[in-house]
């Protein structure tokens, strides 16, 4: 069985093509929080939320630092069975904690923990799917155009340069 060089490429480009076009949504979505999360260590986009929960009875120090998943958590000072913290406090008798806390807006907030999926997630498919769709396009683009083609050497070249760009960002 003989294979024609021109039909498997452009077999490629109509699977790139398609695939492309059913990807644009997640591409999209996942370039906007990529930059969003660029930014997570400041305050850009976010507002104040009041946050009212109810926590175990008797935390104290670092135990309720995780209980309210803060880094960095330092008690500011203790006045009877309250405990002050920055933006908030807890009440160790009854556990109400009431906070104050920077967010995004809701569908950026969606869209980052998208981004930030992980295999507890039950979508975690969605990323395995997108991860690979990805690697795909990365591969599958060097089955766009002949192999003498003026546009595949010139293709190579910027590959090589993306490739060597990014191992010198993995080493700064």
């Amino acid at each position: 069985m003989q294979f024609n060089n021109r039909k498997i490429s452009n077999q490629f480009r109509v699977f790139h093509r398609y695939l492309g076009f059913f990807l644009a949504g997640i591409m999209a979505v996942y370039a906007i929080s990529g930059i969003v999360l660029t930014f997570r260590n400041t305050d850009y986009m976010k507002s104040d939320v009041q946050v009212n929960t109810n926590l175990p009875t008797g935390l104290e120090g670092e135990e309720l630092g995780s209980a309210l998943r803060r880094r960095g958590f330092e008690v500011e000072r203790t006045e009877g069975d309250m405990i002050y913290f920055q933006g908030g406090s807890y009440n160790v008798a009854t556990g109400e904690a009431r906070y104050t806390e920077k967010r995004l807006p809701v569908v950026l907030e969606k869209m980052n923990n998208l981004h930030k999926m992980h295999s507890g997630n039950p979508l975690f498919w969605l990323g395995i799917f997108f991860g690979v769709a990805l690697l795909f396009f990365s591969i599958s683009a060097f089955w766009m155009f002949m192999p003498g083609a003026p546009v595949f050497k010139k293709g190579l070249y910027f590959a090589g340069a993306g490739f060597l760009l990014t191992v010198i960002l993995l080493f700064v």
